[in-house]
């Protein structure tokens, strides 16, 4: 596998060029960017720099990628990380820091030129910050070792971004100019420069059993395909890609990293693979709704298909409730998995609510009972230095969802990984028959904490706040005050899913290339509020009425009577005002601005859905202002789909490269 630099020096000649040069090896071809034109030219060894350059003091360690915006162009490059630690003779980063450089001369990144720029760098920069992202240079961190081991005499000479998983190369549509100019010109190759990042989690810790010295390692990976939030990204697209999907690889290591032996165990995650969402409507439980599309067999059949051909065998294990407002998402998947009728695909229902109330939690051992069978069947990976094949190769995987993939998933993926922990210390001789790692305090502790900090960060990414339940994965048992922290974070997920996560959503679509900007786009549409004045009002008049009302408090009374009609009328203003916004909330939640989602808040195709809240009481006057502000936001919609189709188009007949 080819090196990448580690190190680079960025030079700036003005308001010509951005230089970057490697610190290592001496002599290494340099990267110019032209500012002007965008070209982007290696220079040749020892190219001297123009004598006007002034040298960045930051130190580069790694260019992120590039991305187009409304005014301009950008370099996003890494300039501060964390050692997370080393695997495989190679040290794991996480990037903690970023700049961004913008190509055209007359736009600056602290004072952007207008409010659209402004808003989509901030964007940028809210998704660089809240997100998760790991590297290396010299290992893939995008694949699982058994998928790394199967390939390795291919990947010999082939750079690190050749050999990426590109569901889990979550840079890659931003690295596209670079993967481009290396793949059209064998002269201009640029693969030094390509650094794949994942967005995930990675944790790895030496651990004792017993007179045993191992090493626990844990990885997810989340796929940048249908990438986003928690109610504005749900079940599948046409292509069979789901949301929230994320593979999570637990890796045991004995001995040295190439001299010892190496486990792996892997299971994956994602939406329901159906098409279904969740209605924001600032209720607390959103409406369910369930499209019944003709795609639906076929975005099913091709998820679970994609699963087989790259894992094996599949064990779907589904967790969502079996009556109230979960059971047609649940009555959905088993229709369509019937009908879609995938080999090497078989189905497994647990009714965690059910199964785990009243707090026994330990109750997760029904499951692994129903999976035992499977879990022995499809193994894991092993492999011994000592021998030239591996000891034993994973050949199914088991696939778990609930509603959000987070908090029910987590404790069963938590148990399903501790059951394999256990068989292979045991085949490893590590530990008895008879005994468990439960038996080692120290050691299942570690496994404890990583567990739950590998659920609080996959919750954050998608719901916007830590895991719940993560009291049972920390300690083995649920706890009053792990139920307090639940409520907390329900709250906090609440505000955030129905106030914040539409800028979120929009910062997902930008990075990984679901949105980008297209010739006859609106910017304004961005920035500028669109619905009625009626709409906007309510929330100014209730903010209003709240501060009179304590406003009033510190007026003087002449009698008991004195101020009681003043209340009346403040209350009264602002139980209509809140009334009203309760009654139309779909128009008061924050929904994404780049890709609407008005195709589903407004479907009324075949399917089924719970309650059609918040959309008012249907007043013609105002239903009329509202349909025109849908109209809009519709046509928006599809003009980027239909610009994407023409894309899409262009890369099947030939007349442009795919980067995404």
């Amino acid at each position: 596998m080819k090196s990448l630099h580690q190190r680079l020096t960025l030079y700036s000649d003005g308001n010509e060029t951005y230089t970057f040069v490697p610190a290592e090896p001496v002599g290494a071809r340099s990267l110019t960017i032209y500012r002007n034109s965008g070209d982007i030219v290696l220079n040749a060894p020892n190219t001297p720099l123009p004598v006007t350059s002034e040298r960045s003091p930051k130190t580069i360690y790694g260019i992120y990628g590039m991305i187009s915006l409304a005014m301009s162009e950008y370099i996003i490059v890494i300039t501060g990380r964390e050692l997370r630690g080393h695997i495989m003779r190679q040290n794991i980063y996480r990037a903690t820091e970023y700049d961004i450089l913008p190509l055209n001369p007359d736009v600056s990144v602290q004072n952007p030129p207008n409010t659209v720029e402004a808003h989509l760098l901030a964007l940028v920069r809210s998704h660089l910050q809240g997100g998760n992202f790991f590297f290396s240079y010299g290992w893939d961190i995008t694949r699982r070792l058994q998928a790394q081991w199967q390939t390795i005499q291919q990947d010999g000479e082939k750079a690190l971004w050749e050999i990426a998983d590109d569901r889990f190369f979550w840079n890659k549509f931003l690295q596209g100019r670079f993967i481009d100019i290396t793949a059209t010109n064998p002269e201009q190759n640029l693969g030094p420069y390509i650094l794949p990042v994942i967005y995930g989690t990675f944790d790895i810790r030496p651990v004792s059993v017993g007179i045993h010295q191992l090493r626990l390692c844990l990885i997810s990976r989340r796929s940048r395909y249908r990438a986003g939030t928690r109610y504005f990204r749900r079940g599948v697209d046409p292509e069979g890609r789901v949301a929230n999907f994320n593979e999570t690889e637990q890796i045991l290591l004995v001995g040295g990293d190439d001299s010892g032996t190496q486990l792996s165990f892997v299971q994956i995650r994602g939406s329901i693979p159906v098409f279904w969402a969740e209605i924001n409507t600032l209720r607390y439980k959103p409406d369910v709704q369930i499209m019944e599309l003709q795609d639906t067999i076929n975005a099913m059949r091709a998820h679970l298909q994609e699963n087989v051909n790259l894992y094996g065998e599949t064990a779907l294990v589904n967790l969502v409730n079996h009556k109230g407002h979960e059971k047609p998402v649940k009555e959905a998947f088993e229709k369509y998995f019937e009908q879609a009728q995938t080999p090497k695909t078989r189905y497994e229902y647990f009714d965690f609510h059910t199964e785990c109330k009243n707090m026994r939690w330990d109750r997760i051992s029904v499951l692994l009972s129903k999976l035992e069978d499977e879990l022995t069947q499809y193994g894991y990976f092993h492999l011994d230095s000592n021998k030239s094949e591996p000891v034993s190769l994973q050949t199914g995987v088991v696939r778990t969802n609930c509603m959000d993939n987070l908090d029910r998933t987590n404790v069963a993926q938590a148990a399903i990984a501790k059951w394999t922990l256990n068989r292979q210390l045991k085949a490893l001789k590590v530990i008895q028959e008879n005994d468990s790692v439960d038996n080692y305090d120290d050691f299942i502790r570690d496994f404890r904490e990583m567990w739950t900090d590998h659920a609080n960060f996959i919750s954050l990414a998608y719901s916007g706040t830590g895991a719940l339940k993560t009291d049972f994965t920390r300690t083995g048992k649920r706890t009053r005050r792990g139920l307090l922290d639940d409520g907390w974070n329900s709250v906090i997920r609440y505000l955030k899913n129905n106030f914040f996560d539409g800028a979120r959503q929009d910062a997902f679509d930008l990075m990984t290339g679901a949105w980008f900007p297209r010739r006859g786009w609106n910017p304004a549409t961005l920035v500028v509020d669109s619905r009625p004045l009626i709409i906007r009002a309510p929330p100014y008049i209730l903010s209003f009425s709240l501060f009179m009302i304590c406003a009033g408090l510190t007026l003087p009374r002449t009698s008991d009577y004195s101020l009681f009609y003043y209340f009346l009328l403040w209350f009264a203003i602002a139980a209509v005002s809140l009334v009203f916004i309760f009654l139309h909330g779909i128009e008061y939640v924050n929904w994404p601005r780049l890709q609407p989602l008005s195709d589903v808040i407004y479907y009324e195709g075949p399917g089924f859905r719970s309650a059609h809240k918040g959309k008012g009481l249907g007043l013609p006057a105002l239903e009329k202002l509202k349909e025109g502000a849908a109209e809009r936001a519709r046509a928006v919609s599809e003009q980027h789909r239909r610009a994407k189709s023409k894309r899409l188009e262009e890369i099947e007949m030939g007349t442009k490269e795919r980067v995404d």
